[in-house]
């Protein structure tokens, strides 16, 4: 009988990855050793330093990487993570910003100007409301880390962007409470969200914004893909279906127990309401894996990065991503 291949996969514990985790699900021809990593920064470091052979990386710097021919892995349309971002837009009520527009010209604080949350966050406002996001001043934590042609790159968005680091010695988070920074945008909203008085959402109305924005668009913006180093796939190509197969599994799973409802799988009163609202948006699966459903979303990750200078050359999704069959 033919051994299984032993494969080191970093990812985080998400719902539809604990089937896989636990043994429930397994990838044909594989023996998954699951290394349970929660800090989204902390596997795309590990998995850019080599140390997994597969697992969850971000889907931006995965594009960027592969359009300056620079990349050390091939990925699988599979997604575990994707978020709508209009709530994750945080003003000073003191700034004077009523509507998205009201950002030109204003102090906007980021972690990193290239991340996945700010490239979707930038689009958006762009897009959908016509902010020119070359007219606000970014001010990020940590220091521009471009791919490719890393001083072309740093030079063409230090042109096209008024680009500060923020070199205050304070976060963000005071920053934005204090009105050091007028707004702030970001993977999660800072804490003076939570408990100053001074911090409000742009859009407190952001969940009714966000559902009429899918339906419109069918665009629910992905944050992380599956990635497989280079040199593992082309050794063993039949990884890429088997894993894409099996996270479809651990997905399918997962969303059967969580609909069971004589227990609460989460600790959300309301759950049994949320799954049926979001069947009835998303046919049952608003995770759904493949790149046929979700072009949509993937083509507006490339224009974002085409608008916002972070593209070294045009990326063919069907180029970036291997053929699973869906």
């Amino acid at each position: 009988m033919a051994k299984n291949l032993p494969l080191t996969f970093g990812c985080g514990l998400y719902d539809r990855m604990v089937p896989l985790y636990t043994g429930e699900v397994r990838a044909e021809g594989i023996d998954l050793n699951f290394n349970v990593i929660d800090s989204p920064t902390e596997v795309f470091a590990r998995m850019i330093d080599g140390e997994f052979q597969a697992g969850e990386m971000s889907c931006s710097d995965y594009l960027r990487r592969t359009s300056a021919n620079n990349c050390p892995f091939v990925a699988i349309p599979a997604f575990p993570s994707r978020v709508f971002r209009h709530g994750m837009i945080c003003v000073n009520r003191r700034a004077g910003i009523d509507s998205p527009k009201d950002l030109e010209g204003k102090r906007v604080g980021v972690p990193h100007f290239p991340m996945t949350a700010a490239l979707w966050i930038r689009g958006l406002l762009q897009r959908e409301y016509g902010v020119d996001v070359t007219k606000i001043v970014w001010v990020q934590d940590a220091p521009l880390r471009p791919v490719g042609d890393a001083g072309a790159m740093k030079r063409t968005l230090e042109t096209k962007f008024k680009i500060e680091a923020n070199e205050s010695g304070k976060p963000m988070e005071t920053l934005l409470d204090e009105g050091s920074i007028d707004g702030f945008i970001g993977a999660d909203i800072p804490e003076p969200m939570r408990s100053s008085p001074n911090v409000r959402r742009l859009f407190p109305n952001y969940k009714e914004l966000e559902k009429e924005y899918y339906l419109r668009t069918k665009i629910f913006p992905i944050m992380h893909t599956v990635v497989i180093r280079r040199d593992v796939y082309d050794a063993h190509p039949f990884v890429a279906r088997s894993l894409f197969d099996a996270l479809n599994g651990s997905k399918d799973v997962a969303r059967e127990k969580m609909r069971y409802m004589g227990t609460l799988r989460a600790m959300l009163p309301w759950m049994i309401a949320e799954i049926e609202e979001v069947d009835a948006i998303f046919e049952g699966d608003p995770f759904v894996y493949g790149l046929v459903p979700n072009r949509p979303t993937l083509e507006a990750a490339l224009g974002y990065l085409g608008d916002q200078a972070l593209l070294t050359a045009p990326v063919s999704l069907d180029d970036a991503f291997v053929d699973v069959g869906s």
